[in-house]
């Protein structure tokens, strides 16, 4: 192949223009749940008809007692910290290699974040690195299914227990996903979700919260609405019987996720038909892996997440710089990829401990340990991080066109590495 024929060198795209399709797919029926709203007239409201269907729509989804939603999955996860008793002092586990609101949701509840490492093919939590965390402090492990990957949820589920820990389960890119034929969400005391508007099901911002347990639902509700307690009818006293933040969706918000929601089976079966179609064609170069599925798990691939491994392959170049110029080249073709830039513990914040404000929570009267947060104590997500590689686009109506065309796009790059490798 000469240089002429890749996209990167003025060739012809593999992924044609507009091929791409934007998600979330609007479709009539949307646009008409919207319109039901407006119609109404009902826009907020504690008891909003929309927020309060949908909330039991996703419980009955799910089979868990309760649901509350929220304007976003970060408020969701706040909830479920405050919702179990974390507060000043306190330390709760979880993962490096996340998204940021994993961590922060620890910190707006004064306690403090402690890090465990991650699986290097599951990209999620390592439970044996948990174990290695545990200190007195301890009250919560916040296990996130990354990507829409369960973690080991049974292994996870016995430290807790052996520990006397909460389990906070972080479900925000995990809508469908399963262990052992059970819905994430459902194995912790509680869990959150997003609807953010790149979510499996969005929409366009919103979040949940799920748990079986009343004391913890009501608990969260108050952070939900003004620190008041929540009443089923939608009743209101007024009192602010704790610190409350008004995380509360609202009504079009509600009616569009329900919308979603009515099809959201036949969104994960297009995302795992696509995901199923790229792994059959792209399996087995020694230059990359896809994304790992174990027996006991059912993925919803938030993200169709690969692992560079140029040294597998007798490549003899920096990863970082592998990953960089194979990322253009795959770019140049038009595929949609996308990476995590930090590990979350080598982000300013944690690095400066400014907090709050003067240190806080780390320097609080309440905290009687010490954390230092080093990339280099997480040597797996620090390596993880700079060869993984996402590739965007496995949402309906995107289909098996694109997906052909993501698949000659990778033969296309791959097939001429030393071309790629020594482009400026």
């Amino acid at each position: 192949m000469s240089t002429s024929d890749l996209a990167l060198f003025g060739g012809p795209r593999a992924v044609p223009e507009g091929l791409i399709k934007p998600w979330p797919e609007i479709r009539d029926e949307d646009k008409q749940a919207v319109m039901r709203v407006l119609d109404r007239g009902i826009l907020w409201g504690a008891a909003g008809p929309e927020a309060r269907t949908f909330e039991q729509e996703w419980a009955d989804r799910l089979r868990i007692g309760y649901c509350l939603t929220s304007n976003s999955g970060t408020a969701a996860l706040h909830m479920a910290v405050a919702s179990v008793g974390i507060g000043p002092g306190d330390e709760v586990i979880t993962t490096p290699f996340s998204w940021t609101s994993t961590a922060t949701c620890i910190l707006h509840h004064n306690a403090i974040p402690v890090f465990a490492d991650i699986d290097p093919r599951t990209y999620n939590i390592d439970p044996q690195s948990i174990e290695e965390r545990i200190t007195p402090r301890t009250k919560a492990i916040i296990p996130v299914h990354l990507y829409g990957l369960a973690v080991d949820v049974d292994a996870i589920l016995d430290i807790a227990q052996r520990h006397g820990l909460y389990v906070i389960e972080d479900c925000c890119q995990a809508h469908g996903a399963e262990y052992k034929g059970q819905h994430v969400g459902t194995f912790g005391h509680v869990a959150a979700f997003s609807l953010n508007g790149n979510k499996n099901l969005s929409a366009g911002e919103g979040g949940m919260l799920v748990t079986n347990d009343e004391r913890i639902w009501q608990q969260a509700a108050r952070l939900q609405q003004f620190g008041e307690r929540r009443v089923k009818d939608g009743s209101r006293e007024y009192n602010a019987y704790g610190m409350g933040w008004m995380y509360r969706t609202n009504e079009m918000s509600a009616a569009f996720a329900r919308s979603q929601l009515s099809r959201l089976d036949e969104t994960l079966h297009v995302i795992r038909e696509n995901a199923a179609h790229l792994t059959s064609e792209l399996d087995g170069s020694l230059t990359y892996q896809t994304p790992l599925e174990p027996p006991d798990r059912k993925h919803s691939f938030y993200r169709y997440s690969m692992l560079f491994t140029p040294e597998r392959a007798g490549i003899d170049v920096p990863v970082e710089v592998f990953v960089q110029k194979v990322r253009a080249a795959l770019s140049a073709e038009g595929v949609n990829v996308g990476r995590a830039e930090f590990v979350i513990p080598s982000m300013t914040l944690f690095q400066e401990q400014t907090g709050y404000g003067r240190g806080c929570p780390w320097t609080c009267q309440h905290y009687e340990g010490a954390v230092e947060y080093r990339a280099e104590d997480y040597p797996v997500a620090l390596d993880t991080i700079k060869r993984l590689v996402s590739v965007i686009g496995l949402k309906p109506p995107n289909g098996r066109k694109l997906m052909d065309s993501y698949i000659a796009a990778f033969h296309k790059v791959f097939g001429s590495l030393d071309e790629v490798l020594e482009a400026q």
